[in-house]
């Protein structure tokens, strides 16, 4: 590849990866409107802290495990340094399991190739590692919450995504079994969305919920958010964001596929935004505009893993089925599972990640992704002629809900019983800014 192609494609990569980067912004604007004020500094501070928590873990240990054993990125030029990947040795093939490499990026200190996927794989890690702090808001302690931003970023996430990104045995599906391609994710619903929604459904089961959400006569508490605006602001601050989450994915400046792409997004995340106003409006009687916030989140989402491989009409399909699953999840979570996410987190991550996930097994329409995890022809779904690329979606979204959510869940186990997950119920009571925190958001006078 031309020197100046390479240039272009290491600009785009780090461009796409700012981007992303700008969307822990609309995070911390969502979840923080969607608490309450007196816990505005500790939502805020969760979103913030995440960051350097999450970069710091992923350079230490966590990149190693993901990309260690990733043999290079052809677009990006060629690497310097050495892979390898662990894994265990059957029948002639490698099921790869974590990378051994690249720790603290001290083999690639001038290394363009591995600098820019370090950067761009740690805004990704980041969101995956956001997405429980706004289950989880009103009621953690910030330092179990600490503990969990290195454990995140140094050990749980880096495992599923070495096993989809970077050369592992979800990768390997195609080369090893004949599944089609093997798990295709092209931009992360599984890996990142998924990954972060089940973690935050363990943490949500673990850490209980907040007081007065469940009465005892097996009612429902209302806790209303306080700044409903700025949560709209965060949802449209990621939304433009997500061009770069999705579109960055192709590596490469020059493929024609980035157009594809951005319009795919856009459209799921219209589609779900529109389909979820429109079931609630009609069972509720008003628009609810938290409610077309999550549709469309749900519909981004959904599109993130297959926004590459299908046409426009289908992700306007993708989407109206997020905005659906995302007002009946947000419901079954609450009511039939006794679960309190005031965001919607799981529902938008876990569930929509799932679906978007299997999409991709679906409506792969073979125009797009030849050679891709080593196998010959593009990405076919099931709908155009390979049922074994959607059981290679299934086997991806199986293993992810088999592996994270019960790790998850015996990390938070673990917390609560050394440190403590939750905060006490004075400090609850009176807000989490002025005890945790040491500052209020809204000071009075």
């Amino acid at each position: 590849m031309a020197e100046h192609d390479v240039a272009l494609n290491l600009v785009w990569v780090l461009l796409a990866a700012f981007l992303v980067m700008f969307m822990q912004l609309g995070f911390a604007l969502v979840e923080t409107g969607s608490t309450r004020a007196k816990n505005a500094v500790n939502t805020m501070a969760m979103n913030m802290f995440i960051y350097p928590l999450g970069v710091m873990g992923f350079w230490l240990a966590g990149y190693g495990l993901l990309a260690g054993g990733h043999p290079g990125w052809p677009s990006l030029g060629p690497q310097a340094t050495a892979a390898r990947e662990i894994g265990i040795q059957a029948g002639g093939h490698l099921y790869g399991l974590f990378g051994w490499g690249r720790f603290a990026l001290l083999s690639a200190p001038h290394d363009p190739a591995n600098l820019a996927m370090f950067l761009f794989s740690a805004v990704f890690m980041d969101t995956a590692a956001t997405v429980p702090t706004g289950a989880m808001a009103e009621r953690w302690r910030f330092a179990s919450f600490a503990v969990y931003g290195l454990f995140m970023s140094m050990l749980l996430y880096p495992l599923y995504a070495n096993w989809v990104w970077g050369g592992g045995w979800l990768a390997a599906l195609g080369v090893n079994w004949g599944l089609g391609h093997g798990h295709v994710d092209f931009a992360g619903s599984s890996v990142v969305h998924m990954t972060g929604g089940l973690t935050a459904l363990a943490g949500a089961i673990v850490l209980g919920p907040r007081a007065g959400k469940f009465r005892r006569d097996g009612t429902v508490g209302a806790i209303p958010g306080h700044n409903l605006p700025m949560t709209v602001v965060g949802t449209l601050v990621l939304a433009f964001g997500w061009f770069g989450f999705n579109a960055g994915s192709t590596l490469a400046g020059a493929d024609p596929r980035i157009a594809t792409i951005a319009v795919n997004t856009m459209l799921a995340s219209c589609a779900g935004a529109f389909t979820a106003v429109i079931a609630v409006w009609t069972t509720l009687h008003k628009p609810d505009v938290a409610m077309a916030c999550n549709g469309l989140l749900g519909g981004l989402v959904a599109i993130t893993g297959s926004c590459a491989f299908v046409s426009p009409a289908a992700a306007v399909l993708i989407g109206v089925v997020a905005g659906l699953l995302v007002v009946r999840a947000v419901r079954w979570i609450e009511l039939r599972f006794r679960v309190d996410d005031p965001v919607g987190a799981v529902a938008v991550h876990g569930v929509c990640g799932c679906w978007g996930a299997l999409a991709l097994g679906l409506f792969a329409d073979g125009t797009y992704g030849a050679g891709w995890n080593g196998v010959a022809g593009p990405v076919r779904g099931l709908l155009f002629g390979d049922p074994r690329q959607f059981v290679a979606q299934l086997v991806g979204a199986a293993s992810n809900l088999l592996f994270v959510f019960p790790v998850a869940f015996g990390f938070f186990k673990l917390t609560d019983r050394l440190i403590g997950n939750r905060v006490s119920s004075e400090v609850e009571q009176s807000g989490l800014d002025p005890s945790e925190m040491g500052s209020e958001a809204y000071p009075p006078g």
